[in-house]
């Protein structure tokens, strides 16, 4: 039976299904601000947790310095976990390059990777939709968590909803640690959208 071009032509014109927890995390090959290659297969079999990045965004900024994220990467990584920051920002828009990236890290204490992603192609893959935006991957190679960093959508920890703030990444990290399903495996995440090419 002869398919219909319009029909062809839809399904080619399909966006690929962003990655969904319970599901093998799509693996990557990007490399870091001094051009080394990183890949998720690299950290097989170890917790790994992707943090959507763009060192403009006032939410990213917000979070390093006041809210959730101040001192959480460094404290897990001390446990085995892996802590990659991915920053898709296509060239022309906020946040991108190298330079901009290194300026951020070193304003904010960053010592984990930035992984730079100027295609979109790993973003999209991931689904991710803003900055920041976080994936936690469990040590069998599948989406754990994705979702905001937490429930305060300033950024700053100071007006989380429904009064009492929930730190979902470090919950769900804690989950893991203990073998214990991630009770929020998704949430909304907030911020700046991540400013892809197109």
């Amino acid at each position: 039976m002869r398919i219909p071009n319009v029909l062809v032509l839809l399904a080619l014109a399909s966006p690929a299904i962003a990655a969904e927890v319970g599901q093998p995390a799509p693996e990557f090959t990007l490399t870091d601000l001094d051009g080394k290659v990183h890949r998720l297969s690299d950290h097989k079999g170890k917790i790994v947790v992707l943090e959507w990045f763009n060192p403009s965004c006032p939410f990213v900024a917000n979070s390093h310095t006041k809210g959730s994220l101040v001192g959480t990467p460094g404290r897990f990584e001390k446990t085995g976990v892996v802590w990659l920051a991915i920053n898709s920002s296509a060239p022309g828009k906020q946040g991108h390059g190298v330079e901009s990236s290194r300026a951020a890290a070193k304003r904010w204490s960053l010592d984990y990777p930035i992984l730079l992603d100027a295609s979109g192609a790993i973003g999209k893959a991931y689904g991710a939709t803003n900055t920041p935006h976080i994936f936690v991957i469990g040590k069998d190679g599948k989406l754990a968590y994705k979702g905001a960093v937490d429930n305060s959508p300033d950024g700053e920890r100071a007006s989380p909803q429904g009064g009492v703030l929930v730190d979902y990444v470090t919950a769900a990290l804690d989950d893991l640690a203990a073998g214990r399903p991630v009770h929020t495996a998704e949430t909304k995440a907030y911020g700046c959208s991540v400013k892809y090419a197109h």
